[in-house]
């Protein structure tokens, strides 16, 4: 910055008469990126040796940007490539990391933080920094340097929402109107009566879905709002923390966690390893009023139908055609599609633009099977649909091919987002790995 600062004022004689009052448009350029701190992005980022361990299509790169944050969920990046990360529990009382590069090498060499809650999602849109705990939704201005202006004293946007222990995660999304869209998981694998108890049937209408189990809208800019002035946007979503706002179709697209205990529950109808692969993990574009049909259905993506649960009077293949909405991509069973990002960035190549990256945590239940997971897809995207098939963008977060179980993996990714250059950030919940992953061509 400073070799660039004085080659514009060399080359401009008026100023040596006017003094520095009069500055040129790109010394004022200059002067704003140093007074914002801003981490411009650097022509000679280089990966690290072996790609920290990642797998990746020829040309990537990966680096470390941080490490052992805590367990980071979803991370969110400024305009000046500072990233916010959201702890899933509090470390050293901070909730949310934050991480500076101030040496322009591409990794943090300034970590910070604030919050005191845990939680998932995290989000930067119209100058505010947008923040979740498992029951509530926050937001901080931001100053003219791009700094949280107030970390102390958040606005409470959304507060009440419930947490029962299990999928409770607030992932959020943004869209460009004003709306803050808001996961509400079920605490419940398939609505029975008794959950997760063979024999227990499911309860029809299922009295979950009132209040979770689906999207609900909140308005982005109003305060202490709660299920009574918030709106149910889409139902029949068991969970979903991966979600994002596609801005090529101007639409939510969510990833669903399926359910669990095919095997468990009916051995008649489901042998071990067909209740490891069922059923499919799922993509959905949402619209207001989107019932994707849970727990009532799931999705074979072998028969490439929609599927009546059993606790419901499904037997494997009693299928619905209508009523819910169908997936738009489909994935194997129980990887755990933990983040959801559409790219738009211009350092990686043109196929990649507008596609969607899903960072996939990784199984906990696909006994007898190894477990599976633990890596970043791609789906590429034309006009608003996918283009070609799924694939494996980056992987070897695990350490190793063979996972007997989860806490065998070293790493699971967890969140993705994209730096101002076009990098992709990629977080582990497992030990707070920030991954960066570039391009060079």
């Amino acid at each position: 910055m400073k070799t660039g600062l004085a080659l514009t004022l060399s080359d401009s004689k008026p100023l040596k008469k006017l003094g520095l009052f009069l500055l040129l448009p790109s010394v004022v350029l200059a002067l704003h990126s140093c007074h914002n701190n801003a981490q411009q992005p650097s022509a000679g980022l280089t990966a690290d040796s072996g790609n920290v361990g990642l797998q990746l299509p020829e040309g990537f790169g990966a680096l470390r940007f941080a490490d052992s944050t805590g367990n980071a969920r979803h991370l969110a990046v400024n305009k000046n490539g500072v990233v916010f990360v959201k702890l899933e529990s509090p470390v050293r009382g901070n909730g949310i990391v934050v991480l500076t590069d101030k040496n322009g090498d591409g990794r943090a060499d300034e970590h910070s933080g604030f919050a005191t809650y845990g939680g998932t999602g995290i989000a930067i849109k119209d100058g505010y920094l947008y923040a979740s705990s498992n029951t509530s939704v926050f937001r901080y201005k931001l100053n003219d340097k791009l700094e949280v202006a107030d970390p102390q004293h958040p606005d409470t946007l959304v507060s009440g929402l419930i947490d029962r222990g299990q999928h409770n995660s607030k992932s959020i999304a943004l869209d460009n109107n004003g709306n803050l869209y808001v996961n509400i998981g079920a605490p419940s694998n398939v609505c029975q009566e008794k959950d997760r108890t063979k024999g227990s049937p499911g309860m029809q209408p299922c009295p979950l879905l009132d209040s979770a189990g689906g999207i609900w809208v909140f308005k982005a800019n109003e305060l202490h709002q709660g299920y009574h002035n918030g709106k149910r946007y889409a139902t029949g979503l068991r969970n979903v923390v991966g979600l994002d706002w596609n801005q090529a179709t101007n639409a939510l697209y969510v990833m669903q966690h399926g359910r669990d205990n095919l095997h468990d529950f009916f051995p008649e109808l489901y042998d071990a390893k067909t209740s490891a692969e069922l059923p499919a993990e799922t993509m959905y574009k949402l619209h207001e009023g989107s019932n994707c049909g849970w727990p009532y259905i799931y999705y074979d993506q072998f028969q490439q139908k929609k599927i009546i649960s059993p606790e419901y009077g499904g037997d494997g293949k009693k299928a619905v055609t209508d009523k819910y909405d169908d997936p738009v991509v489909t994935f194997p069973g129980h990887l755990a599609p933990n983040g959801l990002l559409f790219y738009t960035g211009n350092m990686f190549p043109e196929r990649y633009k507008n596609g969607a990256f899903i960072a996939f945590h990784g199984s906990w239940n696909r006994a007898p099977e190894p477990q599976q997971g633990f890596f970043v897809a791609f789906v590429p995207f034309q006009n608003g649909v996918p283009s070609g098939k799924w694939e494996v963008f980056a992987k070897g977060f695990a350490g190793k091919e063979n996972i007997a179980a989860p806490g065998d993996a070293a790493h699971r990714p967890c969140g993705l987002a994209q730096g101002p250059d076009g990098s992709l950030y990629v977080s582990d919940d497992k030990i707070g790995t920030i991954y960066r992953i570039i391009y060079k061509k």
